[in-house]
């Protein structure tokens, strides 16, 4: 099954880079965005027939490595 991970900094957390893409998009005339956060996305292939097997293996897999849970949120969708 196919899996579509999104990962983002949780609110409070400060995005440095989110901030430089924010500057750069004023820059080129984009004055009107504000607020700019950046993420992550990830998409794997996992061996699972079963779809909610497939999510729990990908959300054990976000916590062991993908995302810090610490200072990220991560959201998991399974595709048929």
């Amino acid at each position: 099954m196919k899996a579509k991970v999104h990962i983002t900094l949780k609110n409070g957390v400060l995005d440095p880079q989110g901030k430089a893409i924010e500057n750069s998009l004023h820059g080129l005339g984009f004055g009107d965005v504000a607020d700019v956060r950046q993420g992550k996305y990830i998409e794997l292939t996992v061996n699972e027939s079963d779809k909610a097997a497939a999510k729990s293996k990908v959300e054990d897999m976000c916590k062991a490595l993908l995302a810090n849970t610490v200072v990220e949120n991560y959201s998991v969708e399974i595709l048929d």
